[in-house]
């Protein structure tokens, strides 16, 4: 692990112990708290661990290598062709939970979905809320679909997963105006924008929103403002550099109130709220 950790701290890997040990545990079939008492590597897992040490290395994301990636108190299946949840996702994910305090039995759509890490983190928390999951690549779909199929096998309530693009406004047209939560982690990413060698491994459509990163986010607010029930809450994540444009739009949409810019733990715009009017 030591000779592992070394490897990765030269190829520029942001945090290389920590990826070392996930990987040891994963080539080892252990816990990442187990390696101190693991016997320690056979000769073929050994080569498999070098294997995977230069798969991450060249930039390959953690997630797909191990197959799985962390959301709140979740774990889900990630691979090619569907975008790897981040950490910072998170924080939207915790305001819309706070946002239903005092909702019994509530109505939730996730658009955007992706992997439906932020639609699972919703019904893990929240097993008496009805979930959408809205997604509209194929290929991310299978992904949603088998996260879904294995976080009801784990007992979390069963959601439902919806193949359809946002700005069609007849996804969904049986809920308008019920939902209690919309939220959204749209692409937003400026196109030119110079992003992490792991970040080149996600599918680009999930990631890019056009040449200013705002191509679907006023389809995003149609959408939220055409479903939500009348004071119920919505959600954005956007680029940083929208701290701006993203409120504006908002409030120039007319169907919203309390808009509110939000901050990430590195005082970074990460997203904005706001109420149905």
């Amino acid at each position: 692990m030591a000779r592992g950790t070394s490897r990765l701290d030269e190829a520029g890997v942001p945090t290389p112990r920590v990826d070392a040990e996930i990987l040891a545990a994963h080539v080892l079939g252990e816990s990442r708290s187990q390696l101190l008492l693991s016997d320690g590597f056979t000769e073929q897992a050994l080569l498999e661990y070098v294997k995977v040490i230069e798969k991450r290395a060249t930039g390959v994301p953690l997630q797909h290598i191990t197959g799985s990636a962390p959301f709140r108190h979740i774990e889900l299946s990630v691979g090619p062709g569907v975008f790897v949840p981040r950490p910072e996702t998170e924080l939207l994910a915790d305001w819309g939970l706070a946002a239903l305090a005092g909702h019994s039995r509530p109505v939730v759509v996730d658009l955007c979905s992706g992997s439906g890490a932020i639609a699972l983190a919703v019904a893990n928390e929240r097993p008496d809320a009805t979930v959408y999951a809205v997604e509209r690549s194929p290929e991310a779909l299978t992904w949603l679909r088998r996260n879904a199929a294995e976080r009801a096998d784990a007992g979390d309530p069963h959601i439902t997963v919806v193949e359809g693009d946002v700005a069609d406004e007849s996804v969904l047209a049986d809920l308008n105006g019920t939902v209690d939560l919309v939220l959204c982690n749209p692409p937003y990413v400026p196109r030119g924008t110079k992003v992490a060698v792991e970040v080149d491994h996600d599918p680009p459509q999930a990631v890019f929103g056009g040449e200013e990163g705002l191509d679907l986010i006023p389809a995003v607010i149609g959408t939220a403002a055409r479903l939500l029930t009348s004071g119920g809450s919505f959600a954005v994540e956007h680029d940083e550099t929208h701290g701006a444009e993203v409120p504006a739009l908002l409030r120039e949409d007319g169907r919203f109130a309390v808009v509110r810019l939000r901050y990430d733990l590195a005082q970074r715009a990460r997203y904005t709220t706001a109420h149905k009017a």
